[in-house]
């Protein structure tokens, strides 16, 4: 369908929406995702002293987890000698090329920040870095005596020469490089000391020895830098040269020919072990590290000078999220207790909560508490019948796992879909899914080719000699941990269609059902895109005929193609289009005769923004749908996803409400440009927190109940 104006009666020809110019490179755009998170620590007033820390920590995580996936897969392309070009036009070693510019520009940001603003900030407020050399003798020698007792028995040093192969470095390890000449021989030696990575990296003073160091100062060491002055002790009668740390990163992304895989665990787990083996994509060096030592590192890890990133200071900043357990609520945000409306409206009661409406709840301003309820009443309910589940990220303590193994001890059927290429999930799911068959669980692992990262939840129970079913549907994991810092939607119901949609769902999920058709749920891959461009292409027709039209969608990343080329359309016919999308964004606003149409926004705060929204305005008989999907072309074509409609007028009005607010963000919402960068939203209009302003909406509720009891 295009949309060409008229220029003086005579038709314009249409622009190609296939031009590179209209796109932003994925991979550059998860960058931009990153620098944003960067930005969080690097803004003096965005949160406090520990919470700064935290972003440097999630944003040092996040590269690797980068580095080790999606590089990965740029860097094998390029060996492959595979040109094909990006939508925006890049080769992949282009792509290589400007991802190296860019992090290496970040990581000096990162320690810029941690360096010169926050340890000296940190140490203001009583929380200490200090190096082994500078400190008194008196604590060395405390330190001394904790190498011998805790470190030394773990260290296994690795000679390298005619008679030692090169040591294998094992992915994410950082390890010391270490010049040695042996005093009998004046010959010169090379080896290899491994940081452990089973010790905590940042070492608190006061713990390894409360007397030596008695002062109410908080005081970390570095692992490596404690080994590094102690290494004397594991070589003795050789002169210490010289040390250099270094840190590994390997591709790990498990590849499975599930065709020939009898067995997919057993895959699976194959797969895990072989992530410590994967070609050796960034490697990680000192700035002052000696030409030869590089050299010898790049030759036996087979790499370039493309995949060599010097880095000053401290590699490998992922572990300061271990500071936050340090017990300073001054630089921690302020802690909040999420509502819990199933308690305090229904004492608790999911069943006569959902029995009496619809019930959707807004994490973590509403407690993820109901959720876990819903499966664990479920399991101990003498008139429940069966529970069928959809797992993909439920963490290594799960009460929601543990309850279903109850339900099945309680005689109750229970079918569960564990996904288990739910990546870097990949172990914990797989014990939850040995856990569930030891029980006698009917546990399934999904569909070849596509991973499930469908929520869904159905239960069954027996109501006055009839059978209800009972559905619950989110847009985030059944994982209590994450509820309490990504923002996601649960939804409850008893619909009869959409409970028809659930069934027919998970007899495809768990047997060899091909049904394709579906009432009201979107489901992918069968027919999530196919429904979305429909919503998009009927409000363009209802905008040309009564100028009303308006689509607003809240995602974690928007990359498929042809949803984009929908939206540009859409936007060329005059609808108006909101974009919240927190990551990865490929498709360009503001271009005139494109997208100008078209806002995108992304807000990066407290907590991580999760919840999937397609709302579209339909001249007034406003359809909404919620679920698991993100636009890209993984989600629509390689997972099976579920969004389901919201028909509660009232609750519609309640999702309107909490995206509305979002879409005024003028503190923690960065807008997207016709470049592809993005600045912070500002304007004159009084300082909008979307994420403050709905925590304090949940504690008001907390509160009014609170007092009407």
């Amino acid at each position: 369908m295009q949309y060409a104006p008229e220029n003086n009666g005579i038709a314009i020809e249409p622009p190609d929406l296939h031009h590179t110019a209209y796109y932003v490179n994925r991979e550059l755009s998860w960058i931009n995702f990153n620098q944003r998170v960067l930005e969080e620590a690097l803004d003096k007033n965005a949160h406090p002293l520990l919470e700064r820390v935290k972003f440097i920590s999630i944003f040092s995580l996040n590269l690797d987890e980068y580095f080790m996936i999606r590089v990965a897969g740029i860097e094998d392309q390029y060996e492959a000698g595979i040109q094909d070009k990006t939508v925006d036009g890049l080769t992949p070693l282009e792509q290589l090329e400007q991802i190296r510019m860019r992090i290496l520009l970040q990581l000096h940001q990162r320690n810029d920040c941690f360096y010169n603003d926050l340890i000296p900030a940190l140490a203001d407020r009583g929380i200490e870095f200090v190096r082994f050399a500078d400190l008194s003798p008196e604590h060395q020698e405390a330190l001394e005596t904790y190498f011998r007792q805790e470190i030394y028995p773990v260290l296994t040093p690795l000679a390298f020469d005619t008679g030692h192969p090169f040591p294998f470095m094992s992915n994410l390890s950082l390890n010391l490089a270490i010049e040695l000449e042996d005093e009998e021989s004046m010959a010169v030696k090379f080896a290899r000391v491994k940081v452990p990575s089973i010790l905590p990296r940042l070492l608190q003073l006061n713990t390894i020895d409360a007397v030596a160091f008695d002062d109410d100062k908080i005081r970390f060491i570095w692992l490596e830098d404690l080994i590094e002055n102690n290494l004397g002790q594991l070589f003795p009668k050789m002169k210490l040269n010289r040390s250099h740390l270094f840190r590994v990163i390997r591709d790990a992304d498990i590849e499975i020919e599930e065709d020939e895989a009898g067995d997919l665990l057993e895959t699976i787990e194959q797969g895990i072990r072989s992530r410590r083996y994967g070609k050796v994509v960034r490697l990680d060096i000192s700035p002052d590290m000696p030409q030869h030592v590089r050299n010898l590192l790049m030759k036996n890890l087979d790499v370039t000078i493309r995949n060599v990133y010097e880095i000053e200071g401290v590699l490998g900043l992922g572990c300061l999220i271990d500071l936050l357990k340090i017990e300073r609520p001054d630089l921690k945000d302020e802690p909040f207790v999420p509502f819990n409306r199933v308690e305090e409206q229904f004492g608790g009661d999911i069943f006569n909560a959902v029995r009496t409406k619809d019930q959707l709840l807004y994490h973590p301003y509403d407690s993820f508490q109901p959720v876990v309820d819903f499966i664990r009443h479920a399991s101990a309910d003498p008139d429940v019948l069966s529970i069928k589940m959809t797992l993909y990220r439920v963490g290594s303590k799960s009460p929601i796992v543990k309850a279903l193994m109850h339900a099945v001890e309680q005689g109750k059927q229970v079918a569960v879909l564990v996904e288990l290429k739910a990546r870097f999930d990949e172990e914990n799911n797989i014990g939850w899914a040995r856990a569930l068959e030891d029980v006698g669980a009917h546990v399934v692992y999904g569909l070849p080719g596509l991973k499930t990262h469908s929520k869904v939840v159905m239960v069954v129970r027996r109501e006055q000699l009839k059978l209800k079913r009972y559905l619950h549907f989110g847009t985030g994991n059944y994982n209590p941990a994450t509820a309490k810092i990504y923002t996601d939607y649960s939804f409850f119901t008893t619909s009869e269609s959409l409970a028809n949609d659930v069934s027919e769902l998970f007899n495809v999920l768990t047997g060899y059902s091909k049904h394709k058709e579906y009432h009201q749920l979107l489901v992918s891959p069968v027919n999530t895109r196919k429904k979305i461009i429909e919503l998009i292409e009927r409000e363009v027709s209802l905008h040309q005929r009564d100028g009303s039209g308006r689509i607003v969608m809240k995602m974690n990343a928007l990359v498929d193609g042809r949803t984009i080329r929908a939206l540009y359309r859409a936007s060329s016919a005059g609808v108006k289009i909101d974009l919240i999308v927190r990551g990865i964004c490929c498709l360009k606003p503001e271009i005139p005769g494109i997208s100008e149409h078209i806002r995108v926004i992304s807000v990066i705060g407290r907590f991580l923004e999760h919840s999937r929204v397609y709302y579209f305005h339909n001249s007034g008989n406003e359809e909404l749908y919620l679920g698991s999907a993100d636009l890209m072309p993984r989600n629509l074509d390689h997972r099976v996803e579920t969004l389901f409609p919201v028909l509660d007028k009232s609750i519609i009005r309640m999702v309107k409400s909490d995206f509305e607010l979002i879409l005024l963000d003028n503190v923690k919402a960065w807008q997207m440009h016709a470049d592809g960068t993005y600045s912070k939203v500002e304007n004159q209009q009084p300082e909008i927190n979307s994420q403050k302003l709905f925590l304090e909406r949940a504690s008001q509720k907390k509160s009014s109940y609170q007092f009407n009891v």
